[in-house]
């Protein structure tokens, strides 16, 4: 059955979740923080609060589809580009009501890239929290006639970055990440992996989401979450846990460009854009 194109434009019904303050703190180990981020990793820190790394509205705007997109082999589609949008700070804990639309389909020739995007508003007030933009490539699943879609025209800024940040990721940290509420077994399944072409399991791609959203956070917002306010970025090739990832950041005030690299200098995330609050 070929990918169902009358979803697009459908709303799905209302989904509502909740997370606690064990949720952010899980999430934040998961991408790599630890003792010198206790803000984040901590709620019982001396002299801090606990804050949420700002990537973590990603996870807040997650829902259910609510239809189908067709009959697929699941180890074709992998996660090709995301972007949020936070209208407020994420609390350490709360409760969100979201709909999420299919927003395209588009034909890439050797697979299709289905765009969506959701949104999460405050269950009790209604007040908007996060907007999300994601897209996923399915290998095998195009072909068949439609528009490429439209064309980012990101360029790197001359002259060097004006910061580069590297933060190693662990062996075991896609069995952290997972934890979080990806449990795709692309990540943790050797024999799944094999079937979907790796030698291993592959990191998640919102696991070096979050990785640069730290180094981002760090760099560029003075480790305010408040400030860290839109992030999105085209995941363009699979990480290995373990791989050291070095975040290269460009600055021209409010706007940032970004682009993560592993040591080998191979672009894992490209077309990096944010946004930064001034203080």
């Amino acid at each position: 059955m070929p990918l169902d194109h009358g979803v697009i434009g459908l709303e799905s019904p209302p989904y509502e979740r909740s997370w606690t303050s064990k949720d952010t703190l899980l999430y934040a180990l998961g991408v790599g923080a630890g003792t010198a981020e206790l803000a984040f990793t901590t709620e019982n820190s001396a002299g801090l609060r606990q804050r949420v790394l700002p990537t973590f509205a990603v996870l807040v705007a997650q829902a259910p589809a609510g239809r189908r997109l067709g009959d697929f082999d699941p180890a074709m589609l992998v996660h090709a580009e995301q972007s949020f949008e936070a209208h407020r700070e994420i609390p350490p804990e709360g409760r969100v009501r979201t709909t999420s639309t299919v927003t395209g389909v588009y034909d890439k020739g050797s697979g299709a890239l289905v765009t969506s995007e959701a949104r999460a508003v405050d269950a009790e007030t209604g007040e908007p929290m996060v907007t999300s933009r994601s897209a996923v490539f399915i290998r095998g699943e195009g072909g068949f006639g439609g528009g490429r879609g439209p064309r980012d025209e990101w360029a790197e800024p001359q002259g060097p970055p004006d910061h580069k940040v590297t933060y190693p990721t662990h062996p075991d940290q896609a069995l952290l990440y997972r934890l979080s509420g990806d449990r795709n077994p692309l990540h943790s399944d050797p024999a799944f992996a094999a079937r979907a072409g790796f030698d291993r399991p592959i990191l998640h791609g919102l696991c070096t989401y979050g990785v640069t959203g730290r180094a981002l956070l760090h760099a560029v917002a003075g480790s305010d979450p408040a400030r860290l306010v839109a992030m999105s970025g085209r995941f363009s090739r699979p990480v290995l846990p373990g791989e050291p990832l070095t975040v290269s950041i460009w600055v021209d005030g409010p706007s940032v460009l970004f682009r993560t690299a592993k040591d080998d200098g191979t672009v894992v995330i490209d077309r990096g854009r944010a946004t930064v609050r001034p203080v």
